[in-house]
Formats: C-alpha cells, sequence, structure tokens
C-alpha cells in the first residue's frame, strides 16, 4: 500500500494538500455514512503517517518497514471500538493527529515563568581600537520596560490583595477535553481569566494597567573588558526588559564593534603593519621607530641581511587577552624601499658598488 496514492496526491504534496486529501476521503469513506471502514482505515492510516514531518520522511527513505512506534493501524483498531456513540465530525481528526504528533500525545504545558519573562535587549556600542587595551566603564540611558513604581510590580493597587485565580487553580493553564471517532485528548492552553499568570488582583494598579511594568528609562553602567574583539558581545543578566508581575526580568547583550586602524590590522590578539626600510639598513642593520597603540613608539633593531618581506615579533605589544593575563605580539614585516631616483653621488657609489659585486 502506497499512503499518497491512497490518498490521491503525490509525493511532493505541501501539508496542507495532504489534509485537505485526507478530509475529503474521510468524509466519503466514513462509515458512519455507509462508507468502506477497510478503506477508511488505510486513509486513516496514510494521514497519521504523511502528516507528521519526521514520519513522512522515514517513509519516503524506508518505506512502510520503518517503525511507527505503535502507531498506523493499531492505534486506529483501538480508537475505533472505543469511540463510543456515532455522529463525530471527520473535520476533527486532523486537529486530534496535528496536536498528538506535534506534542508528543499530550501536549507542553507553558510555564508560568515564560509568560511572565521580560525580553532580552541588544545594543551595539562601537570602540575605537586603542580602546581594547584597558576595561572600559560604560553608563547609559536605556529605554525599556521598568517595573511599575507604584504596585512594586505586582500589577495590583497598593493595599489591595492579589488572589490566586479561581479557574486555573493559579497553575495558569486550564485543560481542554475534545471527543472525536479516536476517542477523547486532552490539550493545555492559557487560562483565558488570568492569561496564565496564576493569579488575579482584586484592584488592577491605575499606572501599568495590571501589567505590573511600564514603558521607561533605566540608567545602566557596566564595563567592556580589555581585549575584547569585534562582534564580541557581553551578557548584562537581568538588566533587560522587566518581567511582567515580577516574572524574571530579561538579559542585556551589549555587542561591540571595533572600528578599524588606520596602520594596524588586528588578527586575534595580534597586531600587523609592514614598514618600509633603506636599501643601506637591509644589508648593514640599524635601528627603526616603530609605532604602538599606546602612541609610545618603540626603538627596534633592523638584523644585518634583511631580505624584504622579513617578519619581526614584537612580544607584548599587542592587544590584552580576553579574561586572562599577557598581551598579543605586534608583527612587522620590513620591506626593501627601492628608490625611483637616486642623485649623481648615489649613482656613483652604486656602480662602485656593483664593481665590487654588490
Amino acid at each position: 500500500m502506497d499512503y499518497y496514492e491512497v490518498l490521491g496526491i503525490t509525493k511532493q504534496a505541501s501539508a496542507d494538500e495532504i489534509k485537505k486529501a485526507f478530509h475529503k476521503l474521510a468524509h466519503k469513506y466514513h462509515p458512519d455514512k455507509g462508507g468502506d471502514e477497510k478503506k477508511f482505515k488505510e486513509i486513516n492510516e496514510a494521514y497519521q503517517v504523511l502528516s507528521n514531518a519526521e514520519k513522512r520522511q522515514q517513509y519516503d527513505q524506508f518505506g512502510r518497514t520503518f517503525d511507527q512506534n505503535g502507531g498506523g493501524a493499531g492505534d486506529f483498531n483501538w480508537a475505533w471500538q472505543n469511540q463510543g456513540a456515532s455522529g463525530f465530525d471527520p473535520e476533527d481528526l486532523g486537529d486530534i493527529f496535528e496536536n498528538f504528533f506535534q506534542f508528543g500525545g499530550g501536549g507542553r504545558r507553558a510555564s508560568k515563568k515564560d509568560i511572565k519573562k521580560g525580553k532580552d535587549i541588544q545594543i551595539d556600542i562601537e570602540i575605537a581600537l586603542e580602546e581594547t587595551l584597558q576595561p572600559i566603564h560604560k553608563k547609559i540611558s536605556l529605554k525599556k520596560e521598568i517595573t511599575c513604581t507604584r504596585c512594586v510590580g505586582k500589577g495590583a493597587e497598593p493595599g489591595t490583595k492579589v488572589n490566586e485565580c479561581f479557574s486555573c487553580r493559579g497553575s495558569g493553564q486550564v485543560q481542554e477535553v475534545k471527543r472525536t471517532i479516536l476517542g477523547s485528548y486532552t490539550t493545555f492552553t492559557t487560562c483565558p481569566e488570568c492569561k496564565g499568570e496564576g493569579n488575579r488582583p482584586e484592584k488592577v494598579c491605575n499606572v501599568c494597567h495590571g501589567e505590573g511594568r511600564l514603558k521607561g528609562h533605566e540608567d545602566i553602567e557596566f564595563t567592556i573588558p580589555a581585549g575584547i574583539d569585534n562582534n564580541q558581545a557581553i551578557e548584562i543578566d537581568g538588566r533587560g526588559d522587566a518581567g511582567k508581575k515580577n516574572g524574571k526580568a530579561g538579559n542585556l547583550y551589549v555587542r561591540i564593534f571595533v572600528k578599524k586602524h588606520p596602520v594596524f590590522l588586528r588578527k586575534g590578539d595580534d597586531l600587523y603593519l609592514s614598514r618600509e626600510i633603506n636599501y643601506s639598513d637591509a644589508i648593514l642593520g640599524g635601528n627603526m621607530e616603530m609605532p604602538t597603540l599606546e602612541n609610545t613608539p618603540i626603538i627596534v633593531k633592523i638584523p644585518a641581511g634583511t631580505e624584504s618581506g622579513k617578519i619581526l615579533r614584537i612580544s607584548e605589544k599587542g592587544i590584552p587577552h580576553y579574561g586572562s593575563y599577557g598581551r598579543g605580539s605586534i608583527y612587522v614585516e620590513l620591506i626593501i624601499k627601492t628608490p625611483k631616483k637616486v642623485s649623481k653621488r648615489q649613482k656613483e657609489l652604486l656602480d662602485q658598488l656593483r664593481q665590487e659585486g654588490l
């Protein structure tokens, strides 16, 4: 039996097309309407598999031999024998299967903590490369959800009580039982009375209207650690949006962008740059002045016999290691400068050097 042929669809059919095909055939072959019971069971079995993305993928790969974990005709036979009174609308079949497969057979209860939790916030801050050498103290004014000062986050007028929700008994969830030809099944939905919070104030706060929070500004101070890299984020716990009715606040994420430097190229904690040297210094050796991020030049020795492209390493002058001790290095590529024009005297000296084999 090919499930696609049973439903009269192609292997490229969308989830919506599968559902429509099932509903059409279920109406046609429903036993209570004089249809073929065996055919109806086949339709049901095909729909159970093809309406679930994971089972459909396994079926496409292995055919009907794949393990359906107790699904298929066996589940249908049990439900058919225990359906009770007739007269159910086959349209309900799509909903029950969707809920069963999506939630693993029983639904997932939404947590009150999830409902009340504030949202996370992300902001971007740009700094100069030089600012990565030391920790940076920042103070910002952030527009966000803040705790209501009148009700102190409770959502109730001061002096009034906050009572447990009578409908859900404080759970924030209510059960909904549905009956179909496959039997009864239970789903959990957010309590419509308390909106999933589990309690209701006798009188809501007239400032925040029962939210326990409202739009405002908060001054936040934090430190950007030394050595932070471009596109790296700092997590500041609990400084995002305030939670609803004293729920847990979200987090603040500060993403750092480090501006490009006109001289240095950063790679990790190391800095790279190129410097031109005279031909005579490359041959005889010498000293040269080298810039640093601290704006304090240092003197670097050029070894005698240096070839163009040679790289010198200056340790502990790069970027501080993030969250650790020490610093990276500066790597200097030495490029021998070839003059395009020379004086008469220089030309004479170069001719003499050429005669000497240089």
